[in-house]
């Protein structure tokens, strides 16, 4: 059973000064999470955590990622911008982004961010944007085939496909890359890669963990370079079904060090550093899509019409993903009445939920839709003239603040051209 950071009677207290359908963090727990992950990986002197700007963009929660040490990963102007903007420069940035545009390489390098090559062919247009290479630089792996784990607790297998990916360079290329970059004067190296989305087992970090290290001894090996950190990125996932057990960062943590302790040390490469860049596992469960039941529709099927819908949360929409749903007052009722949960876009994936059992629903009722803190609001949009709703950040002494106002219809005009 999944239970909201926030009880009926303070959602109608908020809902008075904001009206739904809104997006609300929890402070604590964001914060309580980045401690445990700082803590699982505090085995390793260089750890950095470079939060996933991409799931989350919005400053008041960067702030807050910072001050508990957090850097930045950003892969687009508007997000160096961002972090910029919210104190966050230097090495605390990691720039990794795809068929990248000049100006975007020369401002991560006026910021002195980590630049992180997705293609071979960078690098040579990397010292044609910026008039050089920095000395720190990172190039992004791409194995090919088929990612396979072995079974997980929940009985089935991670698997993903990195060959049909669009993202790296080969073996050889990454190779090629390292001797290329050192002839134009780069002199400390990283390695980066991403396999698999959403993983729920304590098995997925520490396997790529040893493709990275294995490959990294291999590196060093062949080319000569100092290999300084190793970025295992994203894909540790969450439990966005209540009956999924979710992974235990601790446990995690010491299976890379074990990882790291029997294929780096032995190699001579004990001062490596590790870096992350998680967006999901940091901030979904610590965010609420709260929305107000406003219409019952009875034909073929039982409808929940609500007012928020999938620009305010693409997720279902676009991956038949699974959001739990509360019923805020209801939470002890039997759930014996079957809904599709719906919005108001003239498109008919615009569902929250298909088929759900959820307690019986009357107009008025608040829903709150759970694990929107990561890729919820970050991918609005304005279909329909739909506008993107406000986001609020429930603080740690239990006030409420207006983190990102609602959108008004004067924003959506604004870039016309009459």
């Amino acid at each position: 059973m999944k239970t909201p950071f926030v009880t009926r009677d303070q959602l109608e207290a908020i809902a008075a000064q904001y009206p739904t359908p809104f997006h609300i963090y929890d402070e604590a727990g964001i914060r309580e999470n980045a401690r445990r992950l700082r803590q699982a990986f505090s085995w390793n002197p260089g750890y950095r955590e470079y939060f996933a700007v991409k799931a989350t963009p919005t400053p008041a929660i960067l702030k807050i990622l910072k001050e508990e040490g957090c850097g930045c990963d950003c892969s687009s102007l508007a997000e160096l911008t961002m972090a910029q903007r919210c104190g966050v420069t230097g090495e605390n940035i990691m720039f990794s982004s795809n068929n990248t545009p000049a100006e975007e390489f020369q401002m991560a390098h006026q910021l002195g961010a980590i630049i992180n090559l997705d293609d071979l062919t960078l690098v040579d247009y990397l010292a044609q944007s910026i008039g050089t290479v920095p000395e720190t630089i990172c190039c992004r792996y791409n194995p090919g085939g088929v990612f396979t784990l072995a079974q997980t607790r929940e009985g089935f297998q991670v698997m993903d496909n990195p060959g049909d990916a669009k993202y790296g360079m080969t073996r050889p290329q990454i190779a090629q890359a390292f001797t290329r970059l050192a002839e134009l004067g780069a002199k400390h190296f990283g390695i980066h890669a991403f396999l698999a989305s959403n993983t729920l087992s304590n098995d997925y970090y520490p396997a790529l963990a040893r493709i990275l290290f294995q490959l990294a001894v291999e590196l060093h090996a062949e080319t000569g370079v100092h290999i300084s950190f190793i970025n295992l990125s994203g894909g540790i996932g969450v439990p966005y079904r209540p009956d999924q057990t979710p992974n235990d960062i601790a446990v995690i943590g010491e299976g890379v060090r074990r990882a790291y302790e029997e294929i780096l040390v032995p190699a001579g490469m004990d001062d490596v550093a590790l870096y992350t860049e998680l967006g999901r596992f940091m901030l979904a469960p610590y965010g609420h899509l709260v929305t107000r039941v406003t219409h019952e529709k009875h034909i073929y099927k039982e409808y929940i019409g609500v007012d928020a819908c999938a620009c305010n949360l693409m997720r279902p929409a676009m991956y038949g993903a699974y959001h739990h749903i509360t019923v805020m007052g209801k939470e002890t009722a039997p759930c014996d009445h079957k809904y599709d949960v719906v919005g108001g876009l003239c498109e008919n994936n615009d569902k929250f939920a298909v088929d759900r059992m959820l307690p019986k629903i009357d107009v008025g009722d608040l829903l709150v839709i759970h694990d929107t803190g990561a890729h919820g609001h970050a991918m609005g949009y304005n279909y329909n003239g739909k506008l993107r709703s406000a986001e609020l950040l429930l603080k740690t002494d239990g006030s409420v603040e207006l983190i990102r106002r609602a959108e008004t219809l004067e924003d959506y005009f604004a870039t016309v051209v009459w």
